[in-house]
C-alpha cells in the first residue's frame, strides 16, 4: 500500500514539475506577441511562481522518496505506543527514570556505556544529591598524574562520567563476536521510531521464520535491520526486582522503564524546554494583547475619522469671513 502511494506521489510529482515547466515556457513565449500578457507577467512574478512551481514538487517528491524507503525496509515497523511525556504539557516520569537507571545498571551497564552522561545528571531527577555521590564512589577512576608525575586511582565523583565497559572498541567487539555494543547516550534520537523502536527492540525476540538461516551467536529480532542481532534477549520478566513492591517487573514494564530512562539521557532538558516553551506561549499572548489594545487605542482615531469635503460650508465660511472683515 505504502509502495502504491509512494509511486503515485512520484507521478503526481513529475507532472506537476512538467506542466509548471511547459506553462512558463508557454507564459514567456507569448509575451512579446501580447501586451496584456507582457504587462501581467513581469519577471519578478514568474520567478516567485517557478520557485513555489518547483519547491512543491521537490516536497512531494522527497516525501514519496522517504515514504518508498520506508516500504522497502528489511525490518518490521515498531507500534506507536502511549508515552506519557509525549503531551505538550506532560513531563518524564521521573519515577520511571529511577527505575530505568536500575534496569540499565544491573543489565545493560556490562556491555553498552552511557560516555555523555555524568552522574551529577542524576541529581534532582531521579536521585538526591547524597545518592548520585553514593553511586558515583561506587566507581574507580583513573586519574592524574600527581605532583610526582604518577596516575592513581580514586573513588568516583558527581562530575565523573558513566565508566566505560570495555577498555577500548577493540576489546568489546572481542567480548561479542565481532560486534560492538553502541553507546547508548543518545540511542532513542538516533535510531528512526525513537522509544518505540527502543521499546519494540527489547520486546521483539522471537523464534525465526522457516528458512531464515542464522549464524552462531546471533538471534532473530524483526525489528532489527536485516533480522539478525548479535545482543541477545536480556529482558524477561523479574529479570530486575524493584524496590517498588507496587511495580510488577514484567517484562513490558522493564523495557517501558529503561526507554524512559535512556529517553531522558537523550535529552536531559526535555522537561526544562517544556517550561520554557510554556513560558514563551504565556509571555507572548500578554505581550500581542497588550500590543492589540494600544494599537487600537493610539490609531483608533486616526482610523475613524472621516474628512467631507462640502462646498456650500465652504461658501457660507468664506462669506462670512468677508461680513466680519473691516472695509
Amino acid at each position: 500500500m505504502r509502495l502504491d502511494m509512494a509511486s503515485k506521489l512520484l507521478n503526481f510529482g513529475s507532472k506537476l514539475f512538467k506542466s509548471s515547466k511547459n506553462f512558463f515556457s508557454g507564459a514567456y513565449g507569448k509575451r512579446g506577441s501580447s501586451s496584456i500578457n507582457a504587462r501581467k507577467w513581469t519577471g519578478a512574478r514568474q520567478k516567485l511562481l517557478t520557485f513555489g512551481a518547483l519547491t512543491g514538487a521537490t516536497g512531494l517528491l522527497m516525501y514519496a522518496m522517504d515514504a518508498s524507503v520506508d516500504a522497502s525496509s528489511d525490518s518490521v515497523h515498531p507500534a506507536k505506543q502511549q508515552w506519557p511525556h509525549k503531551g505538550f504539557l506532560s513531563a518524564i516520569d521521573k519515577e520511571s527514570v529511577r527505575r530505568g537507571y536500575q534496569v540499565y545498571k544491573e543489565v545493560c551497564s556490562s556491555c553498552h556505556s552511557l560516555q555523555y552522561i555524568a552522574y551529577r545528571n542524576l541529581v534532582g531527577v531521579c536521585m538526591t544529591e547524597a545518592e548520585a555521590k553514593a553511586e558515583a564512589e561506587g566507581i574507580t577512576v583513573r586519574d592524574g598524574p600527581d605532583e610526582e608525575g604518577n596516575y592513581y586511582d580514586r573513588p568516583g565523583k558527581l562530575s565523573d562520567y558513566f565508566p566505560m565497559p570495555y577498555p577500548n572498541e577493540e576489546a568489546g567487539r572481542a567480548a561479542n563476536n565481532g560486534a560492538y555494543p553502541p553507546d547508548l547516550s543518545y540511542i532513542v534520537s538516533a535510531r528512526k521510531g525513537g522509544e518505540d523502536y527502543v521499546f519494540a527492540l527489547l520486546t521483539g525476540y522471537c523464534d525465526p521464520p522457516a528458512g531464515f538461516a542464522l549464524r552462531d551467536g546471533l538471534y532473530f529480532n524483526p525489528y532489527f535491520s536485516g533480522g539478525a542481532i548479535a545482543m541477545g534477549q536480556l529482558i524477561s520478566n523479574e529479570s530486575v526486582s524493584y524496590a517498588d513492591e507496587d511495580v510488577a517487573p514484567s517484562a513490558s514494564q522493564i523495557a517501558k522503564d529503561v526507554t524512559t530512562f535512556l529517553c531522558w539521557t537523550s535529552e536531559p532538558e526535555y522537561d526544562i524546554r517544556k517550561i520554557l516553551v510554556i513560558k514563551v506561549f504565556v509571555i507572548s499572548a500578554f505581550l500581542i494583547g497588550i500590543t492589540y489594545y494600544i494599537k487600537r487605542l493610539k490609531w483608533s482615531a486616526l482610523k475613524s475619522r472621516k474628512i467631507f469635503f462640502l462646498p456650500e460650508i465652504q461658501e457660507k465660511a468664506k462669506k462670512a469671513a468677508e461680513d466680519n472683515c473691516p472695509k
